[in-house]
């Protein structure tokens, strides 16, 4: 019985002994503190940017042609294939030849017939002179000859211009030839039917050309953004002056970057009343055929002259409701929240136009584990990398 307790009470020793040690442990471990976090962090990276703005456009044609045929008569042939390219020059459309040639035939016989009376009247006025210096017809004959040959004149030039009208009729106008470089449209009429010349409203179209390079991009912009472009955009304060003009970027909506460069050439003169925009326009080389007239895009247009400018990482900053802010880490190895006005995204680096100075250690890295007014273990960023994030902030070359 004196052994039982024994045992009994030498194991509820050594129990109380093991929970002792185990919340010794639990405290030790509770008193130890965590270890600051891990972050990365990096100067901002200056440079000398200039601001961008940016608008949705359409392409437009520089040329934009419908194909109507001077003259009236049936189609008879066809010589190009629906939507190829085509060159000044080139032969469309064919219209019945014959009803034009009879009727240059016919303006041949006129004048020949002209002529004929032509000389004639000549050769009888020269008889009149000889026999009004006889004395042999009066003066009123003489001058009713001369009457005769200068209408006879007058009858050849007129044959002479009909002949020079049939003859456009049946080598230029029944001939239908693109007047300009670009890609032809859908044939309009087939081949066999009638075709309404002239130069009226109701003229058969046949069909379109439009040129394709250069190509323009139309689009319009606010009063404050005109009035801000006109002041730095050059010497005689024109954004659009022929070779002159400002550089514009360009995308296309399946693109992410604006690879494309093209000059403004044209700001319009008037301010829309309803709207209070104006209509802006650049030329684009289109070599391959990419742009086509009605396809939209997004144009960069320089916001403002080149000034320096510091950015930062766009991932660096958060959001805190409307603000932005960044985390510095200060001499001490805090890190403090910085409140910054921001500006535009270049590529991957935002500029950052009030709030930072280029001493200030960014964190860049480990956003998420830092906290405002508490110590971290801040790591600087590799120069490699940190060159590589002001690259990819460079405009790519064209």
């Amino acid at each position: 019985m004196v052994s039982a307790l024994v045992a009994r009470s030498a194991a509820a020793f050594l129990i109380a002994a093991v929970a002792g040690a185990l919340a010794g442990c639990e405290q030790r471990q509770q008193s130890a503190a965590p270890p600051p976090p891990t972050v990365t962090v990096a100067k901002p990276v200056r440079r000398t940017i200039v601001d961008q703005d940016e608008y949705v456009g359409r392409f437009v044609a520089v040329d934009s042609v419908e194909i109507r045929s001077r003259v009236s008569g049936y189609l008879s042939e066809i010589h190009f294939t629906d939507g190829q390219m085509v060159h000044k020059g080139d032969l469309l459309f064919t219209i019945d030849h014959r009803p034009f040639e009879i009727v240059l035939e016919q303006m041949r016989a006129n004048l020949a017939q002209a002529r004929a009376n032509l000389a004639f009247t000549v050769a009888d006025l020269a008889r009149g002179q000889e026999l009004l210096h006889n004395k042999t017809i009066t003066e009123q004959t003489y001058d009713q000859r001369t009457q005769a040959k200068r209408v006879a004149e007058a009858s050849v030039a007129a044959q002479e211009a009909m002949v020079h009208q049939a003859e456009l009729d049946l080598n230029d106008y029944s001939n239908l030839r693109a007047p300009v470089d670009g890609r032809i449209g859908d044939r309009r009429v087939s081949v066999g039917n009638l075709v309404t010349g002239g130069n009226g409203a109701n003229t058969t179209l046949l069909a379109t050309i439009v040129s394709i390079d250069p190509i323009r991009f139309e689009f319009t912009f606010d009063e404050a953004s005109y009035l801000r472009y006109q002041r730095f955009a050059g010497n005689n304060g024109q954004m659009a002056n022929g070779e002159g003009g400002v550089t514009v970027a360009l995308k296309l909506i399946d693109e992410q970057n604006f690879q494309h460069t093209g000059k403004m050439d044209f700001v319009d003169n008037v301010i829309d009343r309803s709207s209070g925009t104006i209509r802006g326009r650049a030329v684009f080389a289109n070599p391959n055929g990419l742009f086509t007239p009605g396809m939209f895009g997004r144009v960069r247009v320089p916001g403002s002259p080149p000034y320096t400018a510091l950015l930062v990482p766009d991932a660096a900053i958060g959001s805190e409701q409307a603000r932005k802010y960044v985390l510095v880490v200060d001499d001490g190895g805090v890190a403090r929240q910085r409140y910054i006005v921001p500006g535009q995204l270049d590529d991957t680096m935002r500029v950052v136009k009030e709030g930072l100075t280029a001493d200030d250690r960014v964190i860049v890295n480990g956003l998420m584990r830092a906290r405002p007014g508490t110590k971290v273990a801040a790591e600087e960023q590799p120069a490699s990398a940190s060159s590589a994030n002001r690259d990819a902030g460079q405009p790519k070359a064209e």
